[in-house]
């Protein structure tokens, strides 16, 4: 009840957070640019216990005059604070260059009251040494993580490594400390635990060991007979140093090795429905540690330092780690690191196929947006054949498809057609674009209506530009020189059009996004500036009313006052983005509207993913963790709504429920 933990968070931590998609939101609390936070956290039996022991310290500490600022979190913020300290690792991974974060003496603790005695001996050393440092976490127990900034790709800095923990081992000794106060000496510091614990001690651990484990099969020359230090690292500095070109450009990521580099094995990527979060649905679903963020950085980071192959993506291993990814973007926003393997598995499946040639089913997805404008012409005769079960059975066992998903529908028109029928609005305040994505344009065209209707109802003239398909089915799957090709001719269309005072609207999140994130890292670099400028103004359609609504050009006496329920799941991107909150305000702004966010992950459909036979299973398994139990859960009067056609998709095979686009809602809330 009175326990008092003090962790601390040092400058590199904080600076990390900057712009960062989750910590920027996790740092609310930060005041000014300290150089460290210490984190304090007080107990008791009741609020006002809890608040009279944090406003004590407080007092003591500006009597003393130590800090400056001096904020008090209660509730479920306190989590986005703890969230800033345990990231603390996966955050300094965002340093640029090769002088990364070791993890070397993190571990070695001394009494609390020692500690800034031997805090200011390790200064000195590591200065001595030539390096920068990280100083984070367990303050209060006298266990501070310090992690020097060391460059394991050079001699020298292997030398400065094994230095640094000799030299530190001695302070350890003087200051009668623990050479590892949490995680454990393994083979890192192994050949340094006689010294610390001294030779009688070590002699009992060894018998001990000879006891339960007398051939040396349990944890290997780890602890005992543990080889030197700066033997088997995972750096040879002997090895592979040629340059990997890519079709992404990698280079804010200084190249797609390092941006593999960057995962420190915090293991952030292990969540669970429980935790919550998106990062990593298949790991949610099978808790296979190959399912993992952090596994599948490590064979890109293995194979692509010490593949032997001219093409060093040309490995099985490769292509089976990656399999199970749903390139949902959860790791870029929730890892520390941003370690976007979404992004990283496109760029290699693209060169799989340089080696392999792009499979039949892979074509016909990416192809997806021709086929539905084909089977638009003859809407009728295409759905009826999509429909009827043995047709169907057909098309599906042909193209590599579940029996048990369904086909989608198109619609009789496209969304293009329909809205260039419509007479233009003469009393229009402001102008917009809407993005007719491939999905919108053919197969939810009646969305797409609703959204033209509720943006000209709202005093807003619609344009639809001269634009081609998003190019996100390419990119699913991995066709990365294609969908280079999109961005280049859609941002050449729009780059004249497109600015803050006539923005770029859209209606599918993986569509729309797309512009915000690939196309940053794909189009040619004459077109980087006008590319960087469509992005910024290139908006989800709930995005822009809640502008629209701050800015006071929208009220709610234009809606309805009915009272209504909705349970939101926001979509993949949406949460990348962190727009889910953005969609909840928009939802709520009629007057009765109450919405709650089912606290889902991936609705484990993710565009191609779930239709594909052999992932079948697995995408239901996903979608039962949180999201189809709270549909099922849920009233029949509460709406349902889901951004993304694939999440209506999955709710509709998995429950037999309709659910709505945020767009159909509020134009159905509209006082017409």
């Amino acid at each position: 009840m009175h326990q008092k933990p003090q962790k601390l968070v040092d400058k590199y931590i904080m600076d990390f957070t900057v712009g960062h998609r989750t910590y920027q939101h996790n740092r609310f609390f930060i005041e000014g640019d300290p150089k460290a936070l210490l984190i304090v956290e007080f107990r008791g039996s009741t609020p006002l216990e809890v608040e009279a022991k944090a406003m004590a310290l407080k007092a003591a500490l500006i009597e003393k005059g130590l800090g400056y600022a001096y904020p008090y979190i209660t509730g479920e913020q306190t989590n986005l604070v703890w969230d800033v300290r345990k990231a603390g690792l996966g955050l300094i991974r965002n340093l640029p260059g090769d002088s990364q974060p070791v993890n070397l003496i993190e571990d070695c603790a001394v009494s609390p009251e020692d500690l800034p005695a031997y805090v200011a001996d390790i200064q000195n050393l590591l200065i001595e040494e030539g390096v920068h440092a990280s100083y984070y976490a367990h303050a209060g127990a006298g266990e501070l993580h310090i992690e020097p900034f060391v460059n394991l790709k050079t001699e020298a800095g292997v030398k400065t490594f094994r230095s640094i923990l000799e030299k530190t081992t001695d302070l350890v000794l003087k200051y009668n400390g623990s050479l590892s106060g949490e995680h454990g000496d393994g083979r890192l510091r192994g050949e340094f635990i006689e010294k610390v614990l001294g030779e009688k001690v070590f002699e009992l651990i060894k018998q001990v060991k000879a006891i339960f484990d007398p051939k040396g099969i349990f944890n290997a020359n780890k602890i005992v007979n543990t080889p030197p230090m700066d033997t088997f690292l995972r750096y040879d500095n002997n090895k592979n140093t040629t340059e990997i070109k890519t079709y992404f450009d990698f280079s804010k990521e200084e190249s797609i090795l390092r941006l593999a580099e960057k995962c420190s094995g915090s293991g952030d990527c292990r969540k669970t429905e429980i935790t919550g979060g998106t990062m990593c649905p298949s790991f949610m679903a099978t808790r296979e540690e190959k399912d993992t963020t952090r596994a599948r950085a490590n064979m890109l980071r293995q194979f692509l330092t010490n593949s032997t192959k001219e093409n060093r993506f040309d490995h099985e291993e490769l292509k089976d780690v990656m399999d199970l990814c749903l390139s949902c973007k959860g790791c870029k926003t929730e890892c520390p690191s941003s370690v976007d393997v979404a992004k990283m598995k496109a760029e290699f499946l693209q060169h799989y196929y340089d080696e392999h040639g792009v499979p039949f089913r892979t074509q016909v997805i990416a192809n997806f947006t021709e086929s539905q404008k084909l089977g638009a012409m003859v809407a009728p005769v295409y759905n009826f054949v999509t429909q009827n079960s043995f047709l169907a059975s057909i098309i599906k066992r042909t193209i590599g498809f579940a029996p048990k998903r369904s086909l989608p529908k198109v619609c009789g028109t496209t969304l293009t057609q329909w809205v260039n029928k419509q007479i233009e609005n003469p009393k229009a305040k402001r102008k917009v674009y809407l993005f007719a994505d491939e999905f919108t344009e053919y197969n939810d065209a009646e969305i797409g209506i609703k959204a033209y209707k509720l943006l000209t109802a709202l005093g807003y003239e619609v344009i639809i530009p001269k634009h081609i398909q998003s190019g996100r089915t390419y990119l699913s799957k991995g066709l990365v020189k294609e969908a280079k090709k999109i961005a280049n001719k859609n941002i050449n269309f729009l780059k004249d059009f497109i600015s803050e005072r006539t923005p770029l609207l859209g209606i599918e999140p993986s569509a729309i996004i797309t512009f915000r994130d690939e196309y940053l890292a794909l189009v040619d670099p004459e077109l980087m500036q006008d590319a960087e400028r469509v992005a910024k103004n290139a908006l989800m359609f709930d995005e822009f009313l809640l502008k629209e609504i701050e800015a006071g050009r929208l009220h709610k006496e234009q809606f309805s006052s009915e009272k209504k329920k909705i349970k939101l799941h926001g979509h993949c991107y949406q949460k990348a983005f962190h727009l889910v909150e953005t969609t909840t305000q928009v939802l709520s702004f009629p007057m009765n509207y109450e919405v709650e966010v089912i606290p889902s992950g991936c609705c484990g459909m993710a565009g191609s993913f779930g239709y594909e036979k052999e992932h079948y299973e697995l995408s239901m398994k996903v979608a039962e963790l949180v999201l189809l139990p709270a549909v099922r859960n849920t009233e029949t009067s509460t709406l349902i709504a889901a951004a993304g056609t694939s999440c209506r998709h999955q709710i509709k095979d998995g429950v037999g429920r309709h659910s709505y686009h945020p767009v159909e809602i509020l134009y159905d809330a509209l006082i017409k």
